[in-house]
Formats: structure tokens, C-alpha cells, sequence
């Protein structure tokens, strides 16, 4: 009950109702906000989802080390936790880290070859993927290629990619301009906002579809659960 309960909450459910169908297999999704509005919670609310839902996760980031990324799942998995008022807490919180794998790089290491080879690995122990969090890439620098790799690999693997970005403004009101020359190559771009005691969320780009819908959401900003749409 608990599972189903968490799933039926979550800001995916939303989206998957709001985009379509959500962001599919195969597809490169991005998160764009300001400093300090919470792309890695909500990243880590995605990968939680997935993983309650069954599935496996990868998290790779280029910003922070492994006790880091793994301190803020245990965060976001206790807020949770507390706010369903989760039984068998500790049970369904090793499933979880079973299920999860963290890889860090340094800035500029990680190449989609490397990562195919990480991937190899885990898959041989039977744990490939079913979502990949790739967080702390430089979209603004990064070559055009790698992203056509990135996006190859989500097809190879039936899973999902999602990357974040970094913005200077605090309300993205489109996409920036230096990411635009990537966006044929995203599926679905979302925003997040800071609202009056919650975190706002829009949609930009609903894969092809020109008519971007309007969410019309609030997450709570401690544990990126839906409050109200």
C-alpha cells in the first residue's frame, strides 16, 4: 500500500499525465533552475520513484563525491519516509540501495564510453539501468556529439536520461539561448521555480508537441512530493 500510495503522490505521475505519457525510454530529459532551487532533489525524487517502482538506477555526478550524492537519497528517502509514515522503513530502504548504483567522475572525465563500460559491469551482476541520473554536466560547453552518444545510450538500454542545468535567472521563462542548440536532442525540458512555500514546476518542451502544456504544479520543497496542481 505504501508503494502505491508514494507513486500516486509523486510529481511523475503528474508529468507522465501532463507530457504524454512522461518522458519515455530511449529519451534525454532536462531540469533547469537557478542556485539553490533543488534540481538535485528533485533528481533524486525521480530516481526514488523509479526505484520504488522496481527498477534500477544509476546516478552519476561530476559535482559531488559518492557520500555525498548517497547522504542526499538517505535526506530525501527519510522526508518521505516521515511524511507517509512508511512501515518497514529500513527494509524498503535497503531495496532501495540495492537497486541504486552512485559512479562519480572528475569535471571532464566522463565520456559516454566510459559509462557504456560502467554500465557493461553492472549489467553482468544484473543490475543495468532502468533510469540514469547524470548530474553536473556543463551543457554549456559540452560538445554536440556526446549528447547524440548520451541519447544513443538511453536507446541501447530501454531507459530513461535525465541531465540538469544551471541557470542565472531565477524564473526560466524559455530556454536559455546557449542550451537551445541542443534542445532537438532533449525530450522534455522542465523548470523549477521557487514559490511561497513550495517549488513551482513548468514544462518548456513537451517532446514534439508545440503546444507546451501548462502543469500548474506545487511540490513541496522538502520532499518534491505533489501538493496541489
Amino acid at each position: 500500500m505504501y508503494r502505491k500510495f508514494l507513486n500516486a503522490r509523486s510529481s511523475l505521475r503528474l508529468l507522465e499525465k501532463g507530457l504524454h505519457g512522461g518522458l519515455g525510454t530511449g529519451n534525454l530529459g532536462l531540469v533547469l533552475a537557478g542556485h539553490g532551487v533543488g534540481k538535485g532533489s528533485v533528481l533524486v525524487g525521480v530516481a526514488l520513484d523509479e526505484l520504488m517502482r522496481g527498477g534500477c538506477v544509476l546516478h552519476v555526478s561530476l559535482d559531488h563525491p559518492v557520500a555525498h550524492v548517497r547522504a542526499h537519497y538517505d535526506t530525501v528517502f527519510e522526508d518521505l519516509a516521515s511524511s507517509t509514515h512508511l512501515e518497514d522503513e529500513a527494509a524498503v530502504h535497503a531495496d532501495v540501495d540495492r537497486h541504486r548504483r552512485i559512479r562519480v567522475y572528475p569535471p571532464g572525465a566522463l565520456t559516454p564510453s566510459k559509462l557504456r563500460e560502467a554500465i557493461q559491469l553492472d549489467s553482468e551482476v544484473g543490475l543495468q539501468p532502468s533510469l540514469v541520473i547524470l548530474e553536473g554536466l556543463d551543457l554549456a560547453s559540452i560538445r554536440r556529439d556526446d549528447l547524440v552518444e548520451w541519447k544513443a545510450l538511453a536507446g541501447e538500454l530501454d531507459a530513461e536520461f535525465w541531465l540538469s542545468a544551471t541557470t542565472a535567472e531565477e524564473r526560466v521563462e524559455e530556454v536559455p539561448e546557449r542550451l537551445q542548440r541542443l534542445g532537438d536532442l532533449v525530450s522534455v525540458i522542465l523548470a523549477l521555480e521557487p514559490a511561497e512555500d513550495a517549488v513551482a514546476l513548468r514544462a518548456l518542451k513537451d517532446h514534439d508537441n508545440p503546444d507546451v502544456t501548462e502543469l500548474h504544479v506545487a511540490l513541496d520543497p522538502r520532499t518534491l512530493l505533489l501538493i496541489r496542481s
